[in-house]
């Protein structure tokens, strides 16, 4: 996640604010007389929708629930003070030179620690070995650049549907095809994606990968099952096609639950995402790619042409955290705090959105997905949302095409859970303005409210399979 931008100045008329922001957001832009210069992947450059939502929603009378801002409040400030302190005094002029493109081998190291208590044990990572891992400036480095390495303009690129908003970023900025694949209340669904290998194939073509964020999904909340996992991994191993699996939720389950990576079901074939963003501190920039000897080689020099090497200082920072913090307590800590604020959310949804509305129940990480009833468009609703002082994220963003216009994601990771109840009263009364201009109007919004459950398998865009 980038840093949120500064506040916009605190004189500008409120709704003149939000209408801006809504305009960003929908990728508006002023004239620029470099255009021509531009090379042409660059039209797939556009503002996400988060980010630009940002310098509204940062404002404090406006409950965010659109961004997924690890909450530091469980941090032990004053004791990471003085480790880094002490780091600068004791390592100081290796921790502030150039480092190694790969990372720095004691982290590397320290990286096979932190799978490991996800997974159980070392060897169900999937063989980890530290001289596997490329350590980036946070997983989204590592995303973008094995799009640069997989990825010529017209590859398709399979990924979840909804998926993540930054993933969709780096895939349109490599100008790739995104062809999506559905999901219900147990993650991706194996017969949808192999509908879609087999339609390629029809076609003569075959994906690059498939990008997948398995555990507490981003921006579904739901995670792939234990059953079906070897069976997605089985497909793609089937139609050669290389697996993407991101995973900076995976420690996250509210119960301690974890899953099996895919990597451990067939590690020469899938490349594991990592990152210390919401497991200790996303403002550090510091993530991790596990993967194939040949892939990580790729990005060894992927990394050494786009940022030369990875901080050395911020890496030994999360190194001093790992070794002389109880991280795996904390953890523990950040567990219970989102799921105290999860269970808030859900309550003030249950009690307050009205008829029509479903949502899913997540079991971990940071985000629920809301589906409205027909009719609401919750882009076209925004301004008028970050005018009664919430913000949501429209589910437009996580679409490649544009659609998923009935969906929002709410993030309840941030806000304590006194302003999550409230966030979702205020977003209630936007909904039911909204359903009552419809109403109005003859259209209906209306339709029954099931409480609970996931998203259903979600009919595929046009281009989609």
């Amino acid at each position: 996640m980038t840093p949120t931008p500064p506040a916009p100045r605190n004189d500008a008329p409120h709704g003149a604010g939000a209408a801006a922001a809504a305009d960003a957001a929908a990728g508006g832009s002023t004239g620029d007389p470099h255009s021509h210069r531009y090379a042409a992947r660059t039209a797939g450059m556009t503002a996400s929708e988060i980010r630009a939502l940002f310098a509204v929603a940062s404002r404090p009378e406006v409950v965010s629930l659109a961004g997924g801002m690890p909450n530091l409040a469980a941090l032990p400030l004053d004791s990471l003070a003085v480790e880094v302190a002490g780091l600068i005094a004791a390592e100081g002029q290796g921790a502030l030179q150039y480092g190694s493109a790969q990372g720095v081998p004691v982290l590397r190291e320290q990286i096979g620690e932190v799978m490991a208590f996800e997974a159980g044990s070392t060897s169900a990572t999937g063989g980890f070995h530290p001289d596997d891992v490329v350590v980036t400036v946070g997983s989204q480095s590592a995303l973008d650049m094995l799009t640069r390495l997989f990825v010529d303009p017209g590859d398709v690129v399979l990924a979840e549907s909804p998926s993540y908003v930054g993933a969709l970023g780096s895939f349109a900025a490599y100008q790739a095809e995104v062809r999506h694949v559905a999901m219900d209340d147990d993650g991706l669904v194996p017969a949808a994606l192999e509908e879609a290998l087999a339609r390629l194939a029809r076609e003569g073509r075959r994906a690059k990968f498939l990008y997948t964020v398995p555990n507490f999904h981003n921006p579904v909340g739901v995670s792939l099952s234990a059953d079906r996992r070897p069976e997605i991994v089985e497909l793609c191993r089937r139609h050669g096609v290389l697996v993407v699996e991101d995973n900076p939720y995976g420690l996250l389950g509210f119960d301690g639950q974890t899953y099996p990576s895919l990597r451990s079901l067939d590690p020469e074939n899938v490349v594991y995402l990592g990152s210390f963003s919401k497991i200790f501190a996303s403002g550090l920039r510091v993530g991790w790619a596990l993967a194939p000897h040949g892939i990580r080689d790729k990005l060894v020099l992927a990394a050494e042409s786009a940022t030369l090497c990875p901080p050395a200082f911020t890496q030994l920072v999360v190194s001093r955290y790992l070794a002389t913090h109880d991280w795996r307590s904390l953890v523990k800590s950040f567990r219970e705090m989102y799921r105290e604020r999860c269970d808030a959310m859900l309550a003030a949804l249950e009690v307050h959105l009205p008829d029509g509305c479903r949502w899913t129940r997540p079991r971990g990480g940071f985000f629920v997905w809301a589906t409205v009833p027909e009719g609401v468009d919750t882009r076209a609703m925004l301004p008028r949302a970050i005018t009664a002082r919430v913000a949501y994220a429209s589910g437009t963003g996580f679409h490649a095409d544009g659609s998923g216009a009935r969906h929002m994601r709410l993030s309840f990771c941030y806000p304590p859970p006194e302003r999550i109840t409230e966030g979702v009263r205020r977003l209630a009364g936007v909904l039911d303005g909204e359903l009552e201009v419809l109403r109005t109007f003859g259209l209906s919004g209306s339709g029954a409210r099931p409480s609970s459950g996931g998203p259903g398998p979600q009919a595929p865009a046009v281009d989609t399979a």
